[in-house]
C-alpha cells in the first residue's frame, strides 16, 4: 500500500487514466475484421456505435469491457493507493473519453462511468443502470438513457453514499454530458438515431 499521499494521487491519476484509455471498441472491431469503427456511423468507439455494425455480440463485449475497465481502475487503485480510488475512477472516464493513443478522441464515457459507479458505490451504480435501461426502453434512444442516468447520479450518490461520492458522480456526469453535446443537439431537434439504427 502506498502511504505517501502525493504518490498515491499520482498513481491513481495515471493508473486510472491508462486503464480507462484502452479502446476496446476499436480493438474488437479490428479483430473481427470490420476495419476502423471510427469510420462507421457516429465515428465513436463505444458500444452503441459498434452495434451499428450489426454485430450484437461485439457491441455487448464492448459494453462489458468498457464497464469492467472503469471498475478495475477503482478496485486496483483501492488496493494499492487506498482512498485515492475515486480519483482513479474519474481518471478512467477521462482516459476513455480522451485517450492519448487516439489523438484524445475517444468514447462518451457511459459504460466506463457506470463501471466506476458500480465499483465505487454499487447501489448508485445499480440505480443509474436501471435509469438508463428504463429511459432507453421508453425512448428507444441510447443517448437519452445515458443522459438520464448520469443526470440522477449525483443525487443518488448524495442519498445513498456521501458528498465525496456525489462529487465523483458530478464530475463523471459533466464529462458524459460534454461528450454528448452533439447528441443533445440532435435530441432537441428530434433527429437523434434510435437504438439499432445504422448511420
Amino acid at each position: 500500500m502506498i502511504t505517501d499521499p502525493s504518490m498515491a494521487f499520482v498513481v491513481a491519476l495515471l493508473g486510472g487514466y491508462l486503464i480507462g484509455s484502452i479502446p476496446f471498441g476499436l480493438l474488437l472491431t479490428r479483430w473481427a475484421g470490420l476495419g476502423d469503427i471510427r469510420a462507421i456511423g457516429s465515428g465513436n468507439i463505444g458500444a452503441t456505435n459498434v452495434l451499428r455494425t450489426g454485430k450484437k455480440g461485439l457491441a455487448a463485449a464492448t459494453l462489458l469491457l468498457d464497464g469492467l475497465k472503469g471498475a478495475a481502475a477503482v478496485l486496483l487503485v483501492r488496493g494499492v493507493a487506498g482512498d485515492q480510488d475515486l480519483v482513479a475512477g474519474t481518471a478512467a472516464v477521462i482516459g476513455h473519453t480522451l485517450p492519448v493513443w487516439l489523438g484524445f478522441k475517444g468514447g462518451k464515457g457511459v459504460a466506463t462511468g457506470l463501471g466506476v459507479f458500480l465499483a465505487a458505490m454499487w447501489p448508485v451504480g445499480l440505480g443509474c443502470c436501471a435509469t438508463w435501461l428504463v429511459a432507453a426502453k421508453l425512448t428507444r434512444i441510447s443517448s437519452a438513457g445515458a443522459l438520464a442516468a448520469f443526470a440522477v447520479a449525483p443525487l443518488l450518490a448524495l442519498i445513498l453514499a456521501d458528498a465525496e461520492h456525489a462529487l465523483l458522480a458530478l464530475l463523471v456526469g459533466v464529462l458524459v454530458f460534454w461528450r454528448h453535446e452533439e447528441n443533445i443537439r440532435r435530441l432537441l431537434a428530434g433527429t437523434e438515431p434510435r437504438i439499432g439504427q445504422k448511420g
